[in-house]
């Protein structure tokens, strides 16, 4: 995938690396002397505000048709400590519609989490892997819940996955610096980021009139 800017292709690996140094409070002299470890071009301090200004003003999660809402759960790392990522995904394209960061993993998060979604999309019915924290939150909010079937359960496995394959980079968790509590904002821009060209891609996939490149105007 590549997202293209001012007519120059930049690779989406820098790029998402570059705003994740940004969300890290590195300066963007600094962030501009860490991307010549990729010695394809030099990146000016310049470019790099650039590419912060374009994606600060795109919209993460569009408007959409929904037919249902597939949700699960998994956990990242953040610094020291541990934490629940909570994902919420269209069935059909595959698009993610919202996430979620948590401490601890109850009905009362499940309510919260699954709410802020009916919010932005109005009421679907609810596929999960059937724990007991999904079940009292879409009876709380009377949504009909359903567990998932083998095929949801692999997209949504998949999605997970898929995240986790993406922090490799960063030895498999989420650093933080501060040495008391992290606010997790910088965890937070970073799964805006991908989630914003996750859903892109998977767009243009589904769309063959799309040209097969992400383009943030």
């Amino acid at each position: 995938m590549v997202i293209t800017f001012e007519r120059n292709r930049t690779s989406t690996i820098v790029i998402m690396y570059s705003l994740y140094l940004y969300f890290l409070d590195l300066s963007l002299r600094s962030i501009s002397k860490a991307l010549l470890i990729f010695r394809d071009k030099k990146r000016s301090y310049v470019s790099i505000w650039k590419w912060i200004q374009r994606f600060s003003s795109s919209q993460i999660y569009k408007r959409q048709r929904i037919s249902a809402f597939i949700i699960d759960e998994t956990v990242i790392q953040i610094g020291w400590k541990h934490y629940y990522l909570w994902i919420a995904m269209k069935p059909v394209h595959k698009t993610l519609l919202g996430l979620h960061i948590s401490e601890s993993r109850n009905m009362l998060v499940a309510e919260k989490f699954i709410r802020s979604i009916v919010s932005k999309y109005v009421k679907h019915s609810v596929y999960t892997d059937g724990a007991t924290w999904y079940r009292e939150a879409c009876k709380i909010l009377k949504l009909k819940h359903y567990l998932h079937s083998p095929l949801e359960k692999s997209l949504i496995e998949r999605v997970m996955q898929y995240f986790k394959d993406r922090i490799e980079s960063f030895h498999d968790y989420y650093p933080c610096n501060s040495k008391r509590e992290c606010d997790n904002s910088h965890v937070y821009n970073w799964m805006e980021l991908f989630v914003s060209m996750y859903n892109n891609t998977i767009v243009a996939k589904n769309n063959p009139v799309l040209i097969k490149e992400v383009i943030i105007s």
